[in-house]
């Protein structure tokens, strides 16, 4: 019943179409796809195609059945493939309020209503924490300076509160800031480790979707490139001590305290505690001087 005229074998592995003399030089037991006219295969992707749109179109009887199977189902392998795939098919992404998403919110403080807010407020705790170490390396400084460096703090402060405290960068719906980070979605990736432009292991999460991802994704950290205890403190506190008339450039050094100019997303096992050996960039520490011209 297959027409010849047009017909075509081809390794269901990666789409290969076969002529004879391939056909002959194949191992026992390969499999192949038999295409008609005008039929097209790219290999077994799509299948995971087909898998994909099948979980999105029939995502209730998927949990449904594959409950079923996890009841009878022994071997710890497949018990942790259908337990996975149980977990991610019952996300609700989408879902923003709490009155459409309770189980998300349970350990939380009444008062938050919505995602979003306590999304916010996760940054929020981190960046005053970050100015919370500033503010307590005081004592480190020499005591001639330390004035200046008082200063420097309350400019880094209003800043901050000027910006709520970068939570934008945590709140999907704000949406121009978020995708620098996440998709509109709430998905967040790792950006790998500090000597690295990539996750190796492509560490990815969604807080948003369920109350395990929510909790999971407070043990990533915002990984400071330029070490923030090590290098850019100790930096400022130098700058303010030397600075010897010159006006210390305290944006610079919030760029690399609080923003993601030197703040990357990393999951907790892509980040390092080893020094990162970089420095501060020492033609930034000081604002430059405007030159004056006579004019005659």
């Amino acid at each position: 019943q297959v027409p010849l005229a047009g017909s075509r074998l081809c390794l269901y592995e990666d789409g290969t179409e076969l002529t004879e003399s391939y056909f002959r030089a194949l191992p026992p037991q390969t499999e192949l796809v038999l295409l008609g006219p005008g039929q097209s295969w790219r290999g077994c992707a799509s299948d995971i195609e087909r898998l994909l749109a099948a979980l999105c179109s029939h995502r209730d009887a998927l949990v449904e059945a594959a409950r079923k199977l996890l009841t009878d189902e022994r071997a710890p392998r497949r018990q942790k493939l259908l337990a996975d795939l149980i977990h991610n098919l019952s996300e609700n992404i989408l879902a923003e309020d709490k009155e459409d998403d309770k189980k998300w919110f349970e350990g939380l403080e009444p008062r938050f209503k919505n995602k979003s807010s306590y999304m916010r407020h996760s940054c929020e705790s981190r960046m005053r924490g970050y100015m919370r170490e500033v503010s307590g390396f005081i004592s480190n400084v020499h005591p001639a300076a330390r004035d200046a460096y008082r200063g420097v703090i309350d400019l880094m402060a209003d800043k901050l509160r000027s910006v709520k405290y970068n939570g934008c960068y945590f709140d999907r719906r704000e949406e121009e800031e978020a995708a620098r980070l996440c998709t509109v979605e709430g998905w967040f990736s790792c950006q790998g480790p500090f000597d690295r432009d990539d996750c190796p292991c492509k560490h990815s999460i969604n807080p948003y979707s369920n109350r395990e991802s929510r909790i999971l994704f407070s043990t990533w950290n915002l990984d400071h490139i330029i070490e923030k205890k090590r290098a850019v403190v100790p930096e400022l506190a130098e700058a303010v001590k030397t600075r010897d008339g010159r006006e210390v450039n305290w944006e610079y050094f919030y760029q690399l305290l609080f923003t993601l100019e030197n703040l990357k997303l990393v999951h907790i096992a892509c980040h390092k505690k080893t020094t990162h050996n970089l420095s501060c960039d020492k033609t930034k520490i000081y604002r430059k001087r405007k030159q004056n011209h006579e004019i005659s």
